[in-house]
């Protein structure tokens, strides 16, 4: 057998590389099934208790300002917070002066709340995210039902949640 350096040498970057996307994906994947607890503090003042939103479907998406993919889901999330039977909530996951987030917010208009989180405490509820955006759709029961690591448009989550209410779990990664 012929030893080819070039091809050991993407084979090894391929193997060094899959890993951290297999751990990101599962740690996001590991929430599913659960019903974790978020009480975090909104840049309105008023607050976000997840518990308090028993019976409505709830979205929660982690991103960042610097975050390309993050930046361009803010339309669909905005058309999706909307809807009466969902709460969005945008988790800002970045070391960020307010003013900085503010000059953001401007120029990106946000229709739903943002909390922003502390990089160093995240919630305690919430594996750290490795990687962004990382949407959350949790069940009006306030258990997770799915997972997106990457970037996610309306009618993604919205098949999720219609296909649940349908009763057919549409692509419900519960148990």
């Amino acid at each position: 057998m012929k030893f080819h350096p070039v091809l050991s040498a993407v084979l090894l970057a391929a193997a060094i590389a899959l890993p951290p996307a297999a751990q990101a994906q599962s740690g996001a994947q590991s929430l599913v099934g659960t019903s974790p607890t978020l009480g975090i503090a909104t840049l309105d003042g008023k607050g976000f208790d997840l518990a308090a939103l028993r019976g409505k479907w709830v979205v929660l998406n982690w991103w960042a300002t610097w975050c390309t993919p993050c930046i361009k889901e803010i339309p669909d999330l905005n058309a999706l917070s909307r809807r009466d039977d969902v709460e969005v909530l945008g988790l800002d996951f970045e070391e960020i002066e307010r003013g900085d987030l503010d000059a953001f917010l401007a120029e990106h208009p946000i229709e739903y709340p943002v909390a922003p989180v502390d990089v160093f405490e995240p919630p305690a509820g919430f594996p750290v995210p490795r990687g962004l955006p990382l949407t959350y759709v949790v069940a009006p029961d306030g258990v997770v039902a799915k997972a997106f690591l990457g970037p996610v448009t309306r009618a993604e989550l919205e098949r999720v949640i219609d296909a649940a209410v349908a009763g057919d779990g549409g692509g419900a990664d519960r148990p």
